[in-house]
C-alpha cells in the first residue's frame, strides 16, 4: 500500500507539472500572438508613431556678435532652428570658432545632441577642453537642445526627465543677496582691510533679514591669508557660502582653505565639464558647486554635473551671467537636477537690453522663477536688435586689465 500511494502521488505531481507547463506555454504563445497582431495593425507610415527626428538635418550656422556676448543660430532643412549663447569670451573669436565648427555639424541630425557634443569635443586632440572650445560648444549644445525640443513640441526639461520642482529660487532678490569684491586686496590684511569686507556682509544681512540668504563672492581676488582672517570675522552672520575662494587649478589650495574655514565653500563657474568637477568631489573640498551652462559645456554637461553632485551630496547653485537666453537654458537643466540650492539670475538689463532675448517665465516677489513654457528653450530672439546693442559703446567687449596698487598684475 505505501508503494502504491507513492506512485499515485508521483502521477498526480506529474499531471500538475504538465498542466502548469501547458498553461505557461499557452500564455506565452497568446501574448506573442497578441503582440504580432498589434504589430500587424501598426502601419509604418502612421503619423502617430513617426520619429520626427529621423529626417531632420543641420544645414546652416550663423554666429552674431551681440555686445559682449555671441549668439549662435543653428538652422535645419525642416525650418526648425535653435539658439545658444557664448559668454565670457571675446565674441568675435567665439563667432569665428562657431562658424569653423559648423564643418563638424553640417548635414548631421541635430537631435543627436550627445553624439554631436562628443564629436566636437573630441575632434582635435590638441584643442580638447579649454575655455574657447568649451564655451563655444556650450552655445552649440543649447541650440541643439532648442531644436530638439521644438521638433518634438516639448520644453527641453521634459527631455531631461521632467521637472523635479515647481519653481526655481533665484538671486539677487529681496531675500537673497550676494555682495562681492574684485579687490584689490593685500595678501594679509590690517583690521581696516578686514572690516571693509565684513561691512559688505553686515549690510547684506540687514537687507535680507534673519530669514534671508547672504552669499559672498570672493571672486578669486582675496588672497588665502586675508581670506582666513575675513572668514573668522563673519561667522556670526551665517553666510550661505564663500564663492570662488581661490583661482582654479591647484586643488591643494582648496583643500587647505576647506580645512581652515567653517563657512560653506562654493566654486565652479570657471571649471568646465565633468572632468573639471571631479577633483573637488574626490577631495571633498567644496560644499556647493556652481556650474555655468555657458561655460561648462552647455545643458548636456550641466545635466551630467548635477548627477555627479547628487552622488556626493553636493547641491548645485548655478552661476550665470548670460542674457535671458542662457539663463533659460540653465533653468531647463536645473529643473531636472535633484540637489539644487539657488540660481544666479540678472534681469535688470545690465547684461543684455530687454527684448533681445524674450523669455516666457517670470520671477515673483520672493525670488522664485516660474517654469519656461513652450517647446525647446522657450526663448524668442530678436535679431533686429543686434545692431542696436552693438552701437552702444558701453556694451563693447574689452579685455580686463586688473592691477594691484603697486602696478603688478593681480587676479580679480
Amino acid at each position: 500500500m505505501p508503494e502504491k500511494s507513492a506512485n499515485v502521488e508521483q502521477n498526480c505531481m506529474k499531471k500538475d507539472s504538465d498542466s502548469r507547463r501547458s498553461f505557461l506555454h499557452a500564455s506565452m504563445f497568446g501574448a506573442a500572438a497578441a503582440g504580432l497582431a498589434l504589430l500587424r495593425d501598426v502601419k509604418a507610415d502612421d503619423p502617430k508613431i513617426e520619429d520626427r527626428g529621423s529626417a531632420i538635418r543641420i544645414n546652416k550656422l550663423k554666429a552674431f556678435v551681440v555686445g559682449p556676448k555671441a549668439f549662435v543660430k543653428i538652422e535645419t532643412n525642416m525650418n526648425v532652428f535653435g539658439w545658444g549663447e557664448v559668454t565670457g569670451l571675446d565674441p568675435k573669436v567665439a563667432c569665428t570658432l562657431a562658424e569653423s565648427l559648423f564643418e563638424l555639424l553640417n548635414d548631421e541630425n541635430p537631435t543627436r545632441v550627445e553624439y554631436l557634443w562628443q564629436k566636437i569635443f573630441r575632434s582635435h586632440r590638441d584643442q580638447r577642453g579649454g575655455p574657447y572650445m568649451v564655451d563655444t560648444l556650450s552655445a552649440i549644445d543649447m541650440a541643439l537642445w532648442d531644436i530638439t525640443g521644438k521638433l518634438y513640441g516639448v520644453p527641453v526639461y521634459r527631455l531631461l526627465g521632467g521637472p523635479v520642482r515647481d519653481k526655481i529660487r533665484t538671486y539677487p532678490s529681496a531675500k537673497a543677496q550676494k555682495p562681492g569684491t574684485g579687490g584689490p586686496h593685500p595678501w594679509s590684511g590690517d583690521p581696516h582691510d578686514v572690516q571693509q569686507l565684513v561691512k559688505m556682509v553686515e549690510d547684506a544681512r540687514k537687507k535680507v533679514g534673519p530669514d534671508g540668504s547672504v552669499m559672498f563672492d570672493c571672486h578669486c581676488a582675496i588672497p588665502p591669508p586675508l581670506l582666513l582672517q575675513f572668514a573668522d570675522a563673519i561667522k556670526a552672520y551665517d553666510v550661505l557660502w564663500l564663492e570662488e575662494p581661490a583661482v582654479p587649478g591647484n586643488i591643494e589650495t582648496f583643500k587647505r582653505l576647506k580645512a581652515a574655514i567653517k563657512i560653506p565653500i562654493a566654486t565652479g563657474e570657471r571649471d568646465r565639464t565633468i572632468w573639471g568637477l571631479i577633483p573637488y568631489l574626490q577631495e571633498k573640498c567644496i560644499d556647493i558647486f556652481q556650474p555655468d551652462v555657458g561655460q561648462t559645456g552647455g545643458i548636456s554637461q550641466l545635466h551630467k554635473i548635477s548627477t555627479l553632485c547628487e552622488v556626493y551630496g553636493v547641491p548645485i547653485a548655478p552661476h550665470n551671467t548670460c542674457s535671458e537666453l542662457g539663463v533659460t537654458a540653465s533653468f531647463h537643466a536645473t529643473l531636472a537636477a535633484a540637489h539644487f540650492l539657488i540660481h544666479e539670475c540678472y534681469l535688470d538689463g545690465h547684461i543684455m537690453p530687454p527684448g533681445v532675448a524674450k523669455k516666457n517665465w517670470d520671477v515673483d516677489k520672493d525670488g522664485y522663477a516660474s517654469l519656461p513654457q513652450g517647446p525647446g528653450l522657450g526663448v524668442e530672439v530678436d535679431e533686429s536688435m543686434f545692431e542696436k546693442v552693438n552701437a552702444d559703446p558701453k556694451r563693447k567687449y574689452k579685455w580686463p586689465q586688473p592691477k594691484a596698487p603697486d602696478g603688478s598684475v593681480r587676479d580679480y
